[in-house]
């Protein structure tokens, strides 16, 4: 007797983590990690972790917008001038809103088909690299820049690899390291730029 198991697709996805990051010594924003497990087919990697802030979600959220425009996209958790950054209910409400919105985005095949939903969620490319992969400017598939960026900055294990390698412990550090996720100037190896600490953060 052949038993085939029909393995449910899954997609699970956690913003979580944030954490203050200083852009010059009078402004800093908080970013959050992404965290992805999945099995499905539409994800070039099965697990990726990366770092993003919200003004990026307000950059995918445009984007998909402007690609699907039948659609009703949720809703991101709404940018207000009372938000204090130091005060962890501020924080955790807008976590939990911008983890919402990805769950609600990851359950409909249309947007899913959409290759910048793919890099925000798995390079740290910036926006204006993301776009430059997919428009084709760029020498490297969307699918290299994911494999790129995952084999050379991946959050888990490489992490403590890394250290014992003699690198610098600033980059795990997250307030000396531009995504917590290692060096960015190497961070990917494709025609598309990574995010440089500077640019960013």
């Amino acid at each position: 007797l052949i038993f085939i198991m029909h393995l449910q697709e899954f997609v699970t996805v956690l913003v979580r983590d944030p954490r203050i990051q200083k852009e010059d010594s009078w402004h800093s924003y908080i970013d959050y990690e992404i965290f992805i497990h999945t099995n499905s087919m539409c994800f070039t990697r099965k697990t990726s972790c990366v770092r993003r802030r919200y003004r990026e979600f307000v950059w995918l959220r445009q984007r998909l917008q402007s690609n699907a425009v039948l659609i009703q996209l949720p809703e991101l958790p709404s940018k207000t001038p009372f938000f204090n950054m130091n005060n962890p209910n501020h924080v955790d409400h807008r976590r939990q809103g911008l983890q919402e919105f990805l769950e609600k985005i990851l359950q409909d095949a249309l947007l899913l088909s959409d290759s910048r939903l793919h890099l925000f969620l798995q390079t740290q490319l910036r926006p204006e690299d993301m776009e430059a992969c997919v428009s084709g400017q760029t020498k490297y598939s969307v699918a290299d820049a994911i494999h790129s960026f995952a084999s050379l900055n991946r959050r888990f294990p490489v992490e403590d690899e890394e250290r014992k390698k003699g690198k610098n412990d600033a980059d795990s550090d997250s307030e000396s390291s531009s995504s917590g996720l290692g060096p960015s100037d190497d961070s990917i190896s494709c025609g598309c730029k990574a995010s440089p600490a500077s640019e960013e953060s």
